[in-house]
Order: structure tokens, then sequence, then C-alpha cells
């Protein structure tokens, strides 16, 4: 029997969530839904698929805890998306406003720093 998980996030953009699982080479496909917009769907093997669904608010995770068939768990799996999302929503808004990332470091704690400029044309 199945029993779906519904995990919140706090991924509102599709542009940037696509972007991050493009950059961590996660594959999906985009369905879109007549009233609530698109969904993403990562499919597994055993047809028990893992979706992004847009709730009106955010981009909730729903999955079968049961049949998770990922190389890691649940929350290395969000952990990964979340580092990226958040990088790809920096630098997509930052550059926005003139801003062109120079450097990005990978911590030793798992955490990133990432270095923006943007130069003063008066």
């Amino acid at each position: 029997m199945s029993h779906f998980t519904h995990i919140k996030t706090r991924f509102q953009n599709l542009f940037y969530l696509q972007k991050a699982l493009d950059k961590l080479k996660i594959d999906y496909k985009k369905h879109d839904q007549k009233l609530n917009g698109v969904n993403l769907v990562i499919e597994q093997s055993n047809n028990y698929n893992i979706e992004f669904a847009w709730n009106e608010n955010e981009y909730e995770l729903i999955v079968d805890m049961s049949f998770w068939e990922q190389p890691c768990t649940i929350e290395s799996f969000m952990d990964k998306i979340a580092q990226q999302y958040a990088r790809e929503v920096i630098i997509g808004e930052t550059q926005k406003t003139g801003f062109q990332p120079i450097k990005k470091n990978q911590n030793i704690d798992g955490s990133t720093t990432l270095v923006l400029e943007r130069w003063n044309h008066s």
C-alpha cells in the first residue's frame, strides 16, 4: 500500500528549481497541470516516482518513502537540491542588479561561499 509523504520546501521559483536539478544532473520531466501550473517528476524504475508539485505557495516534494530508489537518503537529496537552488536564486537575482559571480568555494562543512562583484559605472 502506498503512503505518500508531502515534504514542504521553500522552492517557489520553477526556473531556479529546474536549473538546480539540471546542475545536479537529476533527470526530470515537466507535467503541465491545468489548474496548478507545472509539476516536475523524477522517474524511478519501480514506477513510484518523485514529484515536485506546486501547492499555490511552493513546490512540495511528494514521495512514497517505502519505494525510495535514489542513491542517497531523502535528507541528503533534499539538502543537495536546497543548496543548489539557493545558489541559483542568489546568482540569478543578483545578476539582475548587475552583480557577477567571480568565485565559488566549497567549504569543508559542505557549505558554499559565493563571491559576487559589481562595477560601479559613474
